[in-house]
């Protein structure tokens, strides 16, 4: 029986880089989300509102029904742009909401399905930013929320096969991205420049990451996170160095329209 990988935030960008890997490694992928793939790299789709927890989970209970999930990524998510100070209760419960509270109430679906297959890989996406960054107090909050969390489910899991584990993006290629920095802009050259590999990573390098976790051969890492980040959880360097030149620069600064 093949087995399956639930991908939630698998529509588009990040999540839709992990569902194209994951099928190539030779699942098949559910994509949860609240609006439609726009790619090809899926066998189903649901329907749903993470805003809601408690229904998407029972949403995505019903639709999979006895198919073999043994595979779970959580990469919704959404973000603010607020400074502490100004940040809104009502904004903090949201993100919490989407990027913490679904990833719980969507592990209690899938885990009883891996305790039956004696197997399972969940993976959650973080972010650098859980390590601080202005005007993301509440996304950063629950960014590294889930380190906790991660860490806890791996002690629990592990006797079941379960690893759990978290992937950190640094600044990646997507549309909430290119909505916050225009590509082509000073701002994004300097961004580019500031990453010590010399470009702003594409989501083949998250998926890459997801897809080892995913694999049986990483049967012995759990309760770990790893930051995809092009060296910015290290820090970010002097833009006003000499271009990088090496062979995945591609040429800065063009990378600043890619």
């Amino acid at each position: 029986m093949k087995e399956w990988a639930l991908v939630t935030g698998g529509s588009r960008n990040i999540g839709a880089g992990i569902a194209r890997r994951l099928r190539l490694d030779g699942f098949n992928v559910v994509v949860a989300s609240r609006t439609p793939p726009e790619h090809e790299d899926f066998d189903d789709y649901i329907a749903v509102d993470f805003l809601e927890p408690a229904a998407a989970a029972a949403a995505i209970k019903a639709a999979i029904g006895d198919r073999a999930v043994t595979r779970f990524v959580h990469n919704a998510a959404i973000t603010n742009e607020d400074l502490t100070v100004e940040v809104s209760m009502d904004t903090i419960l949201r993100i919490y909401t989407v990027n913490t509270m679904a990833f719980m109430a969507l592990s209690q679906v899938v885990i009883p399905i891996m305790q039956r297959e004696r197997v399972g890989r969940i993976v959650v996406i973080g972010s650098r930013a859980g390590l601080g960054k202005v005007r993301r107090s509440a996304y950063a909050a629950s960014k590294s929320a889930l380190n906790g969390l991660v860490r806890t489910m791996a002690l629990e899991l592990g006797g079941d096969g379960i690893t759990v584990n978290c992937v950190g993006p640094g600044p990646i290629e997507t549309s909430m991205f290119r909505n916050s920095t225009t590509p082509g802009s000073q701002d994004y050259i300097n961004l580019n420049k500031g990453v010590p590999v010399g470009y702003v990573g594409e989501p083949a390098d998250i998926a890459h990451a997801v897809s080892f976790f995913m694999s049986d051969g990483a049967r012995f890492c759990t309760g770990q996170t790893i930051f995809i980040c092009g060296g910015t959880s290290v820090a970010f360097v002097d833009p006003n160095r000499p271009d990088v030149d090496h062979r995945f620069s591609k040429g800065f600064p063009s990378a600043g329209t890619r």
